[in-house]
């Protein structure tokens, strides 16, 4: 029997995250990266199972710059953010950070694009370039100038480009404010990806790099800085979520040296646990109070935290409910989908899938036939789970006592983009184009 359990702590995000009235907006949306609950899962969607080239595709939209950012859905619109070259191809400049072999180097300047795509026909409904630059670097060979997933409330669009800038638009690609943050130093000069993360009236972003890192949380009407704590972190990836615990909300942010628990209201660091490796790519994801952070760099590693009495340092202590040390996720984050939490080792097609109050893993890794590299991360909706590599083939995985391959889905494109789930549809974002998956 399939569970579908829904934590309080992921509904009060919801309630407090759109307005009360927006809740069904809200679930019925794909609003940012991971979904409307932050956990990978679309919990009132009902994608389809198969499709291929030729079948269950309502639209297939080329896209004229590159990007491993999510789209996202908000009611009849999609949006998706890009990086496009334009211009003379200059002498390649190559960044000199130590290990940046494999990185590709800057040879063109770029255009900074907004789009809204008609979610019924895949009509460009407004273009917005928000910026024209030369990237100060580029970034690693598999990844791309436009990473950062945008975040809507229905009402403002916020776009991020890292150290290109953060933008505010409304739903018609007017532009309402904008914030430069600074220049990003990445490690290895590997490239920029954490997105933004938004609560009620505060947008959280996490600028951890090489130079000063530091957190910031800014009024999403204004732009105007709420708070700014510095961390002691290098470089990572990985995107905030914001959560609650005892009627207050925290921001949740990995890192190389500690996980924090923030106050969304002040910054002030509530509590830290030490354990993850460098290189924080996978985001973390929460519910029923426990909040779930992994790595696999140097060191594999995947914390459960219990949010509950979590106070000061708690590494080593009984606040870490449970640990594991072999096949954590590298690129793609864990899905939270009921009392199940999946994750992929590494980057590669093997999934585990453990109860998520006890790490208990019943069944052993499964070794997804077809599935090699992957960045995406999996998702989850009526009772499946969608795991999709970078050759282009989605393995759909039924979400039950035992899991079985439903379905082995191949597309003309290679996927380092997250999927969005809304409604009947799947999109998924591809080097090339943008598809809208929907059992016609």
């Amino acid at each position: 029997m399939v569970k579908r359990l829904i934590g309080i702590t992921a509904v009060w995000l919801v309630l407090t995250s759109y307005g009360v009235g927006d809740v069904a907006d809200a679930m019925h949306n794909w609003p940012q990266w991971r979904g409307p609950l932050s956990t990978g899962v679309a919990l009132h969607a009902n994608p389809p199972v198969e499709w291929s080239e030729d079948r269950n595709i309502r639209w297939k939209l080329a896209l004229s710059g590159g990007g491993h950012s999510t789209p996202i859905v908000w009611g009849d619109r999609v949006f998706v953010t890009m990086a496009e070259p334009f211009g003379e191809v200059l002498e390649p400049k190559y960044s000199d950070a130590p290990g940046a072999h494999g990185n590709f180097p800057v040879t063109q300047f770029h255009k900074f694009v907004v789009l809204a795509v008609s979610r019924w026909d895949g009509t460009v409904l407004w273009r917005r370039t928000v910026r024209e630059a030369l990237p100060h670097e580029g970034g690693y060979y598999t990844g791309s100038l436009a990473s950062h997933s945008p975040v809507t409330d229905g009402e403002h669009l916020f776009a991020f480009f890292g150290s290109q800038g953060l933008y505010c638009l409304n739903l018609d690609g007017e532009l309402l404010w904008e914030k430069d943050l600074g220049k990003m130093q990445t490690r290895h000069g590997h490239g920029e990806g954490s997105s933004p993360a938004l609560h009620g009236n505060t947008l959280v972003i996490n600028w951890d790099h090489q130079g000063d890192s530091f957190a910031i949380a800014l009024d999403k009407r204004t732009g105007e800085q709420l708070w700014r704590v510095e961390r002691d972190e290098i470089t990572s990836w990985a995107t905030p979520i914001v959560v609650e615990e005892g009627g207050k909300a925290q921001v949740i942010i990995s890192g190389t040296n500690r996980v924090r628990g923030y106050d969304l209201d002040t910054g002030r660091v509530i509590w830290e646990c030490g354990g993850l490796s460098r290189n924080a790519i996978a985001s973390p994801v929460a519910g029923n109070g426990m909040v779930y952070v992994a790595s696999s760099y140097d060191t594999q590693a995947l914390l459960a935290i219990r949010l509950a009495g979590a106070k000061g340092d708690i590494t080593g202590t009984d606040q870490v409910v449970w640990t594991r040390w072999r096949g954590t996720p590298y690129v793609p984050s864990p899905l939270l989908y009921g009392e199940s939490l999946y994750f992929l080792r590494h980057y590669q097609g093997v999934l585990t899938r453990v109860d998520a109050k006890t790490g208990e893993e019943h069944l052993g890794p499964f070794r997804l036939a077809g599935i090699r590299n992957v960045y995406a991360s999996p998702v989850g909706a009526a009772g499946r789970v969608y795991v999709t590599d970078r050759d282009g083939t989605t393995l759909v995985i039924s979400h039950d006592e035992t899991p079985r391959i439903l379905a082995r889905n191949q597309l003309d494109d290679s996927f380092s983009a997250s999927a969005a789930i809304a409604g009947r549809e799947l999109f998924l974002r591809g080097q090339q184009s943008l598809y809208c998956i929907v059992e016609e």
